[in-house]
């Protein structure tokens, strides 16, 4: 679909979000960040039942609305047309972005795995909106076994797919090096710790919003 990608793409993974007080958390959260201006987020939740996905959306949907926010879902093709999101991020393991799209139809974000120390074979062929790189610097967030490609290897990959494709750069990105990992080729950068581990992930945003312009 026709989306105009932010700069910032923060990744709300469930590590972040608690137990206690959950909904109320997640309300307060979607709606300072709405006002903060983020334009698109993923929700990530690997371990949770569809039940506990389902409940965590609404709230972040009610809070998030669609004209103004797009809200991807990580892994659960089959869940986003109940929560109501605007697409989704499949990785390796998980369904194809093809499949994903059949399911989803053109309207909604298809978004991927494309590549750490090169693009993966034909995946530039996918039916896909984005595609992610990396990880950039060691992460917490997300397991993975994959070495970190540096600004060096964004740049590499930016050579490989050429000036169209939409490049994610994920893995580890701070504020310091988030310009330097921009220029190197990615369109957007994926945050997650940096933001969502802030006493306050909104005005976080803002500070990122400033300095990326």
């Amino acid at each position: 679909m026709s989306f105009a990608f932010p700069k910032i793409y923060p990744i709300l993974d469930s590590s972040c979000i608690p137990t206690v007080g959950r909904a109320k958390f997640l309300k307060t959260l979607g709606e300072s960040l709405s006002l903060a201006g983020v334009t698109l987020m993923e929700y990530r939740n690997k371990s949770a039942t569809d039940d506990e996905i389902l409940a965590d959306a609404a709230v972040l949907r009610a809070a998030m609305p669609s004209k103004k926010i797009k809200l991807i879902l990580d892994d659960r093709v089959h869940l986003v047309e109940q929560t109501a999101f605007d697409g989704v991020h499949v990785d390796a393991g998980d369904m194809t972005p093809a499949a994903a799209r059949r399911i989803l139809g053109p309207g909604r974000i298809v978004g991927t795995f494309g590549g750490s120390d090169a693009l993966v074979p034909g995946i530039l062929e996918q039916p896909a909106d984005y595609f992610s790189v990396g990880p950039v610097y060691p992460t917490t967030t997300k397991r993975t076994t994959k070495a970190s490609i540096g600004p060096k290897g964004v740049k590499q990959l930016r050579e490989q797919a050429g000036s169209g494709a939409v490049l994610v750069a994920v893995g580890g990105i701070t504020l310091e090096t988030a310009a330097v990992v921009l220029a190197a080729g990615a369109h957007t950068v994926a945050v997650s710790a940096a933001i969502f581990g802030a006493a306050n992930p909104a005005a976080e945003f803002r500070r990122w919003m400033e300095a990326l312009g």
